[in-house]
Order: C-alpha cells, then structure tokens, then sequence
C-alpha cells in the first residue's frame, strides 16, 4: 500500500464529510461509527487535518468537526500531504538516498514517471468529485461495504 493507514483513514472521512457538506459539524464519533475507525485513532487523524487548516473542529455537545471549504476547493493532494507528507511524490521507490537523474536506482524511469501521473492524479481530483462518484455509483467506503451514502 503506498498511503499510510492513517492517509487512507483520512481520505474515507474527509469524503464522507464532503458528500452531506451543509455546513453543520459531524461528531467523531458518528464518523468512527460510520466508517468502522477507531474513534482515538480517528480523533488523530483529524487533529492533523485542522492543523493544517482543512478542517475544523468544535467542542462541545453540538460539535464535532467540518470541512474548512468546500469539498470542491480541497483535492485528494491536499489530504495525502497532510498526513503523509510529500515523500509518496517524491522519494526513491526504493528508499535509496540520493536517487536521481544521475545516479538512479533500477526503478527510477518508472517509478518517476507513474509518481507524476499519481500526483497529476490527487491534484486534480476533489473531494466533491469523489464524493459524487461515491454516492451516484453507491461504491464502498468501509472494509465490510455496509455503509451507504447518505
């Protein structure tokens, strides 16, 4: 898997606020419930996506946490960058320091060019976007596939 699970976590939550954007915040806890993440797990997750100012959150018996905009404004780049860091996008696929145009590893060609087509990927693609496909498509966003879009 190239996305940590924490990344794959995120993605799952952040579209699923996406698809019922309407401005209200949703509990943690529904989120957790939802999509079958552990609630402290997921608490963490999402602390790091408020850090960073894609999400917010609000204490308190009507809080819970919300996108900071539009789905629409935020792309899945956005997401991945957050909790995993750029190093998907731009590390030796082998983990080799120094890799490059002058002292690649057997991988480099292939692995460079699949990398931009990744990121070209994520960048261009909004949570809105995956949201709609989501819920039109009624494709799965939990392991057990029995969550349905609401």
């Amino acid at each position: 898997m190239l996305l940590s699970k924490s990344c794959v976590y995120g993605l799952r939550a952040t579209l699923l606020l996406a698809s019922n954007q309407n401005g209200n915040y949703t509990s943690i806890k529904e989120l957790s419930e939802k999509l079958d993440i552990s609630f402290h797990f997921l608490t963490k997750i999402l602390q790091q996506l408020t850090a960073v100012d894609l999400m917010e959150s609000l204490k308190g018996p009507k809080g819970g946490v919300r996108l900071s905009k539009s789905g629409e404004e935020i792309t899945l780049l956005d997401i991945v960058i957050a909790i995993d860091g750029e190093d998907l996008l731009t590390e030796c696929a082998l983990g080799l320091p120094g890799c490059g145009i002058e002292k690649p590893c057997p991988l480099h060609d292939m692995w460079a060019s699949t990398r931009d087509e990744i990121r070209e990927m994520l960048e261009s693609t909004s949570l809105t976007q995956m949201a709609n496909k989501g819920k039109k498509m009624n494709l799965r966003i939990t392991a057990d596939g029995k969550f349905t879009w609401e």
